[in-house]
């Protein structure tokens, strides 16, 4: 799946998470800015390279904001941006 446009998807409320993806030629680049980085980066790191993998997703540039959410939800947000992203989703 490619990232044509940029794409939103999530908040900035407490246990949410914003995930913004827009197109990129240098690969995957993925940027993870959370409260819980220190316990957490590591595990919110594999849930979105999982999702993306999912969604063959092999070039863009994904920014997560994470404000405390659960795995589910890091992934549905990732899903939900990369198909607005890729034009799928309106």
């Amino acid at each position: 799946m490619d990232i044509r446009k940029n794409a939103v998807a999530g908040t900035m409320e407490s246990s949410d998470v914003m995930v913004n993806v827009s197109p990129s030629e240098n690969g995957r680049q993925i940027e993870i800015s959370s409260v819980v980085y220190e316990q957490y980066g590591d595990a919110i790191r594999k849930v979105v390279e999982s999702t993306l993998g999912a969604l063959a997703v092999n070039s863009g540039s994904i920014t997560i904001l994470d404000h405390g959410a659960i795995d589910c939800v890091i992934e549905a947000r990732v899903e939900t941006a990369v198909k607005r992203g890729s034009g799928e989703e309106k």
